[in-house]
């Protein structure tokens, strides 16, 4: 049998033990330009599943060995399983059955003898659904994309970085292990913007936010727009030492962008100033403090003279007031 099928017509895996009710299936749906995959029994119909994907299995209830039952639970346990719906047709019409059909993993159920105007509008019905709903799950992934990813950077949110830090700070905490935030914040980027322009600015932001990221290699790390110019990087697993050595190496890189600020006090190319702080999360603490704590640090490094950074010391006034960043 060839596995290769038009792009625009649907196909159907006929799952029967029975050679004359798989051609009755075959030739009444081929009319209605469906193409067709033919199967035995159940074992036969996995491994064609696999191979050919269709995007509906007519399967027959009663089958020698795997019955319809056991084939259709095992359908279930494939990722495109999923979403391609299963017609059941059966002999059988008692309550139990009916049940247990449904139970298995069946979208729908027809009985013997098949009842051809039926089986034709529940076919198209339930591929017609089942393009839908994978149609709709895709325009969710990528709403979810879009609400987790900044539009300008490609970076993550603050939205994932707010859902993706409670997330990391409380897995630290039961597993007492550190974690490291690092603070950034682009140096002089409102003079920076009134000198070149917004478009110029948003550029600029692109270059530095792709520079963090590509200077952050483990794939638990997650780099995210924390506001106008200012970026995160969450570090689990990482003590001070480790996230200082990458705030350095972030600063370095930036700097190595060469990107022209004339209006800079501490360069005539962009730089940032970054914030180091570590914890070991506690059970039922907040993250805020470290982020407090980052803000501190990015405050004086901020005050020490820029395009450098700083570790966090704790030890701060509860009346102290952090100056947002811009000039």
């Amino acid at each position: 049998m060839t596995n290769i099928f038009q792009k625009n017509q649907s196909l159907v895996l006929i799952v029967d033990d029975e050679p004359f009710i798989r051609t009755q299936l075959r030739l009444a749906l081929e009319r209605e330009g469906y193409q067709i995959a033919e199967a035995r029994d159940g074992v036969e119909a996995l491994i064609l599943f696999e191979q050919l994907q269709p995007q509906i299995v007519l399967l027959d209830a009663i089958m020698p060995g795997m019955d319809g039952f056991e084939c259709c639970l095992r359908l279930q346990s494939f990722e495109q399983g999923k979403h391609t719906p299963v017609l059941m047709i059966t002999g059988l019409e008692d309550q139990e059955s009916v049940d247990h059909a449904f139970d298995a993993g069946a979208i729908d159920y027809v009985t013997k003898p098949i009842h051809w105007p039926v089986l034709r509008q529940r076919v198209k019905r339930l591929i017609q659904q089942s393009q839908l709903q994978q149609q709709l799950e895709a325009a969710n992934q990528e709403l979810q994309r879009l609400v987790t990813i900044d539009g300008l950077t490609q970076v993550a949110s603050r939205r994932k970085f707010e859902e993706y830090f409670s997330q990391e700070w409380q897995r630290m905490a039961r597993e007492q292990l550190p974690l490291s935030l690092i603070l950034c914040d682009v140096d002089y980027f409102k003079s920076y913007n009134d000198t070149y322009g917004h478009r110029a600015g948003d550029r600029c932001l692109q270059k530095v936010a792709q520079a963090i990221k590509d200077s952050v290699k483990r794939p638990a790390d997650l780099v995210a727009r924390y506001g106008g110019e200012e970026f995160a990087v969450i570090l689990p697993k990482t003590e001070i030492e480790g996230a200082m050595i990458l705030a350095d190496k972030i600063c370095s890189v930036v700097r190595q962008l060469a990107i022209p600020h004339c209006n800079s006090q501490v360069s005539s190319y962009v730089t940032i100033s970054a914030g180091v702080a570590e914890d070991i999360p506690q059970p039922g603490s907040d993250f805020q403090e470290i982020i407090s704590a980052a803000d501190r640090a990015l405050y004086q490094a901020k005050i020490e003279g820029r395009d450098c950074f700083r570790q966090s010391t704790k030890q701060v006034s509860a009346n102290f007031s952090l100056p947002r960043w811009g000039a």
